[in-house]
């Protein structure tokens, strides 16, 4: 190795080869060019004749300093020159590289690797070998153990085959490892930690110092991993706490949530303040979309660490009854316990037993009627459980202690009070809407549920605070409060139809569910159940199949089972009876790397690798080396059209404008795409109005206006490819990659429909789009409308309404829109492919509005439609094929009527009205006759 400062030849005994450019000097130059092609007419020929003689023409000077820098590029290339190489290893000994690939070193391998790799190259250049130690347990064995003297190039490649592992690092054992290890001379150690501490990391530091010098490297702040914890329920969804190693400064996180197919289901920030080491994330849900929940997850960092898998504990929860004594009730339809039961049951795993029995098999939710006495002991131990997480739910009744009952949520009242009756003036009460803060905010109350009797609470200053449902007059008909990490709720009525008819309506179930989410997740007593891997974790936090050395885990085994070799991280189990093994499992909280001996350096992973001048300059010599065979030809004489060229001097040429074309690229056969359409064509037609003409009228293409908000129109684009592939899947119609229409620009006639949504960014139209739009609606174009806000067409488009309606009235105000009214239930849209009676998007219960016309023009199409349901967005798909947005109310049902929607609407306006046809009538009906 030769060192000229900062620059550094890894093969200088090459640089010998220099001397040889005075020989190729002397060659060069006393080579004579070719001789030049001249015609032989004498006459001419004698009289350029000159009489002074003349010596041989040479090389010109420049061409032969051009050909003696293209061998000294070639030479200087192959000696391998690096620019700033970095700094000497110490000592005399070998490399011995110690690695920590654990979950942790996850987000940032590549700059682990890259610091590997450069002291590698650096121990190369050296001539010293290097040896690897890898501080987590391996995937084969679990064994922690060092390789042994490797030359540098084995070194590279078994260092590019390490890769992070879904569990901790085992310093413990890398002590050990390294016990045995013996090394001639002073070695240079470099330790690639990955920035985690514990109690063994001190005594590895130490006794790694024994070898030699010692450099540890570590990611600092917000660089070092991340972990996910277990989440818990909330009374409005669900929260969990993220870890990071150390405190100093303030860092922020974006934490999203997802169900089994990747689909998002919120998203939350995780918020550390400086001197934090934790943060809460939660995530305002429904239950119904919770239950969904599978997979909690850091964005934009990769790690098992970063990612929590949910399983059937965090779904279906198991609910135990309390059954009276004595055996069941003798007439079970007025039993409460029964309405209770058939309740919970779509939800639930539903247990019948005494307080004892229930709490021996570990319940997430017990249910308690009136009709059962507790004991004094049944009573502490439910209160016990409830601290620890446990959710107690009651029902009032005849037989309730109304006087300083622990299980009771507030203080009640000696008496009750009985609405409606004989003995009574009042009428039964209604209830009130549900108020933000409960967690049965947002159902829908059925107009006929009626309250007749309730026990009463007695007025405290906190008695709102524990109030989640309220009936007419303002009265609590269910009372909760929190006890530790559990809660417990009272409903003021019975489970059954004696003070109510509440247990009748759906409301009851949705409640019941509501109530149940609140509890944590518990598997209950399992046993000897036996769960195999079913999908595991790699150590960057992606599942895949499971290894062969993973092994089944016993359900009585899982709650100390933690990662390893044997069990990693995932889930096991079989179809929907699965359990999720976590990289927090067992773990408190991670620390830093801190108390770092003396005679350390340490440092950060910012060591830049020597740039490599190689290419550089045979990439130079291979471009002067072009320019020379173009300054040949032109020197003798051979230009286009001249002279007509020998086989081998073609080859050549050919080569030559092969080699000259490549970095430009073909440029004549693309045409520059519109915004968003990547798509090209074969010819390039002689302006964009004219290469848009070509891509409209060679396949049918779907189109959505530009509206100038990246945003909507990426969802407007994305939404109409996956409608063409619903379109291609399902019916004779197989539309191309949808178009981005600029109604300023782009001629509209060619286009059948469009889809227009509505952005407050948008500018109304100039004059001349308004005359375009209305030839457009005169000849047979169709317009969908859509606002995207739910519920804000439902009177009248050019009355009231959102903002969007009101955007919508200024975008067509000045068009030729015809009268409209809603879509009538014999409309063509609702029988144009499907039978459809509502047409949701990604939102519903809106009002869509087409013509009021007879039939007679554009074959009965309505030329506008206008909904409000944000179709595109319920029709868009990432490219992965995974659904884009969530669809609300009714999930992936409502998605495909979305989708059954946007085919009726495309058949609708590219058949117009066949479907009222009625001269086959006859024949059809008699064919289904047959």
């Amino acid at each position: 190795m030769l060192e000229l400062g900062s620059l550094v030849f890894a093969s200088p005994w090459i640089l010998l080869a220099l001397t040889a450019l005075p020989v190729i000097w002397w060659i060069l130059r006393i080579t004579p060019p070719l001789l030049r092609v001249q015609p032989f007419p004498p006459l001419s020929f004698m009289l350029k004749l000159e009489k002074q003689e003349e010596t041989p023409a040479q090389t010109p000077l420049w061409l032969l300093l051009l050909r003696l820098l293209i061998a000294a590029l070639v030479i200087l290339g192959l000696s391998r020159p690096l620019w700033n190489p970095g700094e000497r290893i110490f000592g005399t000994g070998p490399l011995i590289l110690v690695v920590d690939n654990g979950w942790a070193a996850a987000p940032n391998w590549q700059k682990t690797q890259q610091t590997g790799r450069s002291l590698i190259n650096q121990a190369e250049r050296e001539g010293r070998t290097a040896s690897i130690l890898a501080t987590a347990p391996d995937a084969i064995k679990g064994k922690v153990q060092p390789t042994g003297l490797l030359r540098p190039e084995d070194a590279r490649q078994t260092l590019r085959t390490l890769q992070p592992l879904p569990w901790k690092t085992d310093r413990r054992a890398a002590l050990g490892a390294i016990a045995g290890l013996s090394v001639t001379g002073s070695a240079h150690v470099a330790y690639l930690s990955d920035g985690h501490g514990d109690n063994d990391v001190t005594d590895l530091v130490q006794r790694l110092q024994e070898f030699g010098s010692l450099q540890l490297f570590r990611h600092g702040g917000p660089a070092t991993a991340h972990l996910v914890k277990a989440p818990v329920s909330e009374i409005d969804g669900l929260s969990t706490i993220v870890l990071r190693a150390g405190s100093a400064g303030a860092e922020k996180l974006r934490v999203r949530l997802d169900d089994d197919e990747g689909r998002l289901l919120g998203r939350a920030d995780a918020v550390f303040e400086d001197g934090d080491s934790s943060a809460k994330v939660s995530f305002q849900i429904p239950s119904d979309i919770r239950n969904r929940a599978a997979r909690i997850a850091i964005e934009g960092e990769t790690g098992a660490g970063a990612a929590f898998l949910m399983d059937e504990r965090w779904r279906r929860r198991p609910v135990g009854i309390v059954s009276a004594r004595g055996g069941s009730e003798a007439q079970p339809l007025l039993s409460s316990n029964y309405y209770i039961a058939r309740a919970l049951e779509p939800f639930s795993d539903v247990r019948r037993g005494t307080p004892d029995q229930l709490l021996d098999a570990e319940q997430a939710m017990i249910v308690l009627a009136d009709a059962v006495k507790l004991t004094g002991a049944e009573r502490e131990r439910i209160l016990g459980w409830i601290e620890k997480g446990g959710v107690l739910l009651r029902f009032a009744g005849p037989g309730m202690k109304r006087d300083g009952d622990a299980l009771s949520p507030v203080r009640l009242r000696n008496t009750g009070r009985e609405l409606g009756g004989a003995m009574s003036w009042s009428e039964p009460a209604r209830l009130m809407p549900f108020e933000e803060g409960s967690p049965f905010h947002g159902l829908q109350i059925p107009p006929d549920v009626r309250i007749k009797k309730q026990i009463l609470a007695e007025p405290t200053l906190d008695l709102n605070d524990r109030t989640w449902v309220r009936l007419s007059d303002g009265t609590p008909l269910v009372t909760a409060e929190r006890r530790g990490e559990g809660w417990v709720v009272l409903i003021h009525v019975t489970a059954n139809t004696d003070w109510s008819n509440l247990p009748l309506s759906g409301l009851f179930i949705q409640m019941l569910e509501r109530v149940a989410g609140l509890s944590r997740g518990v598997a209950g007593k399992e046993g000897d159940i036996v769960y195999p891997p079913l999908r595991t974790m790699n150590g960057f936090g992606a599942l895949g199949a499971p290894p062969a050395e993973a092994a089944a885990i016993r359900g009585a085994d899982f709650v100390e089972a933690r990662p390893s070799h044997l069990s990693p991280p995932g889930y096991y189990g079989k179809g929907s009876a699965r359990r999720a093994l976590n990289v927090s499992s067992g773990t408190d909280g991670i620390a830093a790397i801190s108390d770092i001996p003396n005679g350390v350096e340490a440092r950060g992973y910012d060591v830049q690798p020597g740039t490599e001048i190689k290419p550089w300059l045979l990439l130079a010599a291979v471009l002067l080396l072009i320019l020379d065979l173009t300054v040949s030809y032109l020197l003798r004489g051979i230009r286009p059209g001249s002279v007509r060229l020998k086989r081998g001097d073609a080859a050549a040429a050919i080569l030559l404008g092969i080699l000259l074309a490549l970095p430009a690229g073909d440029a004549s056969a693309q045409i520059n795409p519109r915004p968003g359409e990547p798509e090209t064509v074969t010819s390039q037609p002689k302006n964009k109005e004219d290469a848009f003409a070509l891509r409209a009228t060679l396949q049918t293409h779907l189109a959505y206006v530009v509206t100038g908000d990246s945003t909507i129109d990426s969802i407007s684009r994305a939404g109409l490819e996956g409608l063409s592939t619903v379109l291609q899947r399902r019916t004779s119609v197989e539309p191309g990659p949808p178009l981005a229409i600029d109604i300023e620009r782009d001629e509209l006639a060619l286009i059948p429909v469009l889809y227009w949504p509505v952005s407050q960014r948008q500018r109304p139209p100039s004059d001349r789009a308004i005359a375009k739009l209305n030839a457009y609606l005169r000849t047979g174009g169709t317009i969908l409308f859509d606002t995207r806000e739910q519920g804000s067409i439902n009177t009248s488009i050019m009355g009231s309404g959102g903002a969007a309606t009101a955007k919508l009235r200024n975008l067509i105000g000045e068009l030729d829109i015809p009268p409209l009214i809603p879509v009538p239930n014999d409309h063509v849209l609702t029988k144009a492919f499907y039978l459809l009676n509502h047409f949701p998007g990604r939102w519903t219960g809106g009002t869509v509005w087409v013509e009021r016309r007879g039939g007679r023009h554009n074959d009965g199409v309505s030329s506008v439609i206008i909904g409000s349901h944000d179709w595109a967005a319920a029709w868009a798909r990432e490219k992965n094929g995974l659904p884009m947005f969530p669809v609300v109310p009714n999930g992936e049902r409502q998605r495909e009527y979305a989708f059954r929607f946007g085919v009726n609407w495309i058949m609708y306006a590219m058949t117009g009205n066949y479907k009222t046809d009625q001269v086959h009538v006859p024949s059809i009906i008699e064919r289904l006759g047959q």
